[in-house]
């Protein structure tokens, strides 16, 4: 739903002190296929765009992996299924002391997780307590990235928590104690690294025995073979010489039990391949469908539903290890030297639009007057001779083996602003790397200089978007070397921690402002709606606005 990741981000409203004053939420609320006889049962195979990275999602943060973890993990709080709108999931109704700082939490009952261990208070606290007590490489922003994004540092210490403590009042009431009142808070817990884990599997399978080894890392027994959640569905196997993820219904889910007996995940990294399998009836679906295979898609019978944009596809800079790049002109030069608009029309689908700024024009505290850089080579030119830097050569990074909503076709996009550069008179140095076998780690420890990323918003909140790039000084990868990092954590710090929803609106615009004039840490390029595609056998699939799709309610109906 990332993005960084830098990668991953959805539409929920910010919820000021207002919203949180003693507020409670209610409950409402290789063909492997075989027929799925109508109703219940059966198997679905979906075809995945990468491998997971592991099983844990704690320590993940790419959709691919999300789209496996999301059917075996919940959170406390979830979001209603093809929607942003926030609803009760583990937990069924909370609420929020005056200063917004104390939340409370009702616990569903009879929940177990797939291993038998009981679902409770004592479980989400020894959740919470091993999320902020991380050490070593477990606390680095690689690997629990969502967790400092969105909650800043660990229990060592050096860099300041939104988190402060967690209370079992008895096994269905918890109270979580934040340091300070947050914006986004609770609506962050939707998010996938945040759901619940069995404290027993964990403790036996050692899930926090996670070392790094070159620009990589070494995951648990937990989190390759043991991944164990509440969800609908349970953990089988990962064939990972042939790309291949099993999961099986769990028959003791507490709510209502998943459809499928199997669901199955068949790594197919080229967008052709997915599309053939599925013309072969190989697999029953895939996302992120070429836009060029749209229509086609449709006139074969197929189920094509595009979700709207709610994303960025933005050119990263990092300062660090080009010295050029640390002066603005140089990073305005590039700004000028992209053709943005062609960009969206050439490459991108229909109804993609020109990104102005780091996130959607529908997220608040978007500002209508930042500083625009249309097209324009011979400007470009003349800002790179004024900084000296008129032969400017620069590595452009690119992904390969993968399908981003906001990316729908890397080498393509990649092509279009290498073209770019190259006509105002920088030398592009081309280096692609697999998404998932080195691309990600080696962008989030400052190799790549420029690269290819963007975001799928988690929830409609500026802190969600220019918070996650660049609001902590442990994953500024970006903003190392420059004069305004700092400035720029603390002022986003500030606008997430104001109560008063105006004061708040106007601090995130003029943080756009200054990021688009005065930082320029990043080029925004373009928000894409992207596609899913099923068989029309295939019944029950909702899309979700933040690509964050649940397969639970889905059929496969057996083929006349």
């Amino acid at each position: 739903m990332l993005q960084l990741r830098v990668a991953r981000p959805r539409r929920i409203a910010l919820i000021g002190l207002a919203g949180a004053l003693a507020i409670s939420m209610s409950a409402c609320a290789e063909s492997q296929r075989d027929s799925g006889g109508g109703s219940e049962g059966g198997t679905l195979v979906f075809g995945a765009t990468g491998a997971p990275s592991n099983f844990d999602p704690f320590y993940a943060s790419d959709g691919e992996t999300f789209r496996v973890t999301r059917q075996m993990f919940e959170n406390l709080v979830g979001l209603k299924p093809g929607t942003a709108e926030l609803e009760p999931e583990l937990a069924k109704e909370w609420k929020s002391s005056e200063d917004g700082k104390t939340w409370t939490f009702t616990l569903q009952e009879g929940v177990k997780f797939h291993d038998g261990t009981p679902f409770n208070a004592d479980a989400v606290c020894k959740n919470f307590e091993r999320m902020y007590n991380q050490t070593g490489a477990g606390a680095t922003a690689a690997l629990s990235y969502y967790w400092i994004e969105n909650f800043g540092g660990f229990s060592d210490g050096k860099q300041p928590s939104l988190y402060k403590s967690c209370t079992a009042e008895n096994d269905s009431t918890v109270v979580l104690e934040l340091t300070r009142f947050h914006a986004g808070f609770p609506t962050l817990l939707s998010q996938d690294s945040f759901g619940m884990q069995s404290p027993a599997a964990m403790d036996e399978y050692k899930a926090n025995d996670v070392k790094a080894q070159g620009d990589s890392f070494v995951f648990s027994e937990y989190a390759r073979q043991h991944p164990t959640g509440t969800g609908p569905f349970k953990f089988s196997s990962y064939d990972e010489g042939n790309g291949t993820v099993e999961l099986v219904r769990n028959d003791d889910y507490w709510g209502e039990k998943a459809k499928l007996s199997k669901l199955i995940f068949r790594v197919i990294p080229d967008e052709t391949a997915r599309k053939q399998a599925l013309e072969a009836g190989d697999i029953d679906g895939y996302d992120f469908p070429s836009p060029s295979d749209w229509d086609a898609l449709e006139k074969a019978g197929f189920n094509l539903q595009i979700r709207d944009p709610f994303n960025i596809l933005y050119l990263g800079i990092t300062q660090k290890n080009n010295p050029a790049l640390r002066d603005l002109r140089v990073r305005q030069a590039l700004a000028y030297a992209i053709d943005r608009e062609n960009l969206v029309k050439s490459v991108m689908p229909e109804k993609a639009e020109v990104a102005k700024q780091m996130y959607p024009p529908t997220v608040d505290g978007y500002a209508d007057d930042v500083t625009q850089y249309p097209h324009d080579p011979d400007k470009a030119k003349q800002l790179l001779k004024q900084a000296g830097h008129e032969n400017l050569t620069v590595e452009l990074w690119w992904p390969t083996q993968v399908t981003r909503p906001y990316m729908p076709n890397p080498q393509a996009i990649f092509g279009a602003i290498k073209e770019d550069l190259e006509e105002a008179g920088i030398t592009v140095k081309p280096i692609s790397k697999p998404w998932a076998g080195g691309y990600i780690d080696q962008v989030e420890v400052a190799k790549a200089q420029l690269f290819l990323l963007g975001w799928t918003g988690d929830y409609n909140s500026p802190d969600n978007f220019i918070g996650t790039f660049f609001g902590t000084t442990e994953n500024q990868f970006w903003t190392k070397g420059s004069p305004w990092g700092e400035e720029l954590s603390k002022a986003l710090d500030a606008a997430a921690a104001t109560v008063d929803p105006a004061q708040r609106e106007a601090k995130y615009q003029e943080i756009n402002r200054k990021l688009m004039s005065e930082y320029l840490p990043a080029i925004p390029l373009s928000h894409s709606p992207p596609a899913i595609v099923v068989s029309p056998d295939v019944q029950g699939l909702v899309p979700s606005p933040l690509t964050k799709e649940e397969f639970a309610p889905v059929t496969v109906s057996a083929s006349e």
